[in-house]
């Protein structure tokens, strides 16, 4: 654990998810997979849609509607739709289509391997702290068995634009009813979490598991209060 600036006293810990509490690269990459051939064999119209047409439809959807991506579970539905309605089915179908989708994705996006290590370290700390997840993703803690550690869960979409824009941890802070900076919000982006925690008022944890330098990262703008390679050390701080 290294201190680059000094930590004031904690009422409470705020947590990305992706990337933060468990690997989410392999778990991306399977659901992409399985997402395609939902679409494939969904429908015979569809039989020859690949990856690169879905992501071309997403792109198309965002320079049409830029803000989008804030809810990025939306984007995905209607990114489907369009698809279905490209091909020719019928409104009905489509909408149907793309809620048949949506099922499967969930399933695929919330089959995650969550290290025994990230259970201690949750358990650890919520005896002691109220924990909130932070998200502009659409995993659920609850299916990956993660959601009875937090006190509650904000997504982006449904609670506001997405990290590092300060509607999320202003709610978190909000709901809490406590000031910004008694709060720790740790995730592993210098950006959504880092940047967004601290001009927001909070105090950050970049969790650094990947041996990167603060100093040489593109990305990095402000100085987290702490940085850690491992999830476990935030135990250190009990």
């Amino acid at each position: 654990m290294h201190f680059y600036r000094p930590l004031r006293a904690l009422r409470a810990l705020t947590f990305d998810l992706d990337d933060t509490l468990y690997d989410n690269r392999p778990v991306i990459a399977r659901t992409e997979r399985e997402s395609v051939l939902f679409l494939q064999r969904y429908h015979p119209a569809l039989k020859d849609l690949d990856a690169g047409h879905f992501q071309r439809l997403r792109a198309e959807l965002r320079r049409r509607e830029p803000e989008i991506y804030h809810d990025v579970s939306q984007w995905r539905w209607r990114a489907v739709e369009l698809a279905m309605l490209n091909q020719g089915l019928d409104i009905g179908v489509a909408r149907a289509g793309a809620d048949a989708f949506m099922a499967s994705f969930a399933r695929w996006r919330s089959d995650i391997n969550v290290p025994d290590a990230t259970h201690r370290t949750l358990s650890a700390l919520a005896e002691r702290w109220p924990l909130v997840a932070i998200t502009n993703g659409n995993a659920s803690p609850e299916a990956c068995g993660l959601g009875g550690y937090f006190t509650f869960v904000l997504r982006a979409g449904p609670d506001g634009r997405a990290k590092p824009f300060r509607d999320m941890y202003h709610i978190a802070a909000e709901k809490l009813g406590l000031p910004p900076q008694s709060i720790l919000h740790v995730g592993d982006d210098l950006t959504a979490d880092v940047t967004g925690a601290i001009s927001s008022g909070m105090q950050a944890c970049w969790v650094n598991d990947r041996g990167g330098n603060f100093f040489q990262a593109p990305d990095a703008r402000l100085l987290p209060h702490i940085e850690i390679s491992q999830l476990a050390s935030l135990t250190a701080l009990l």
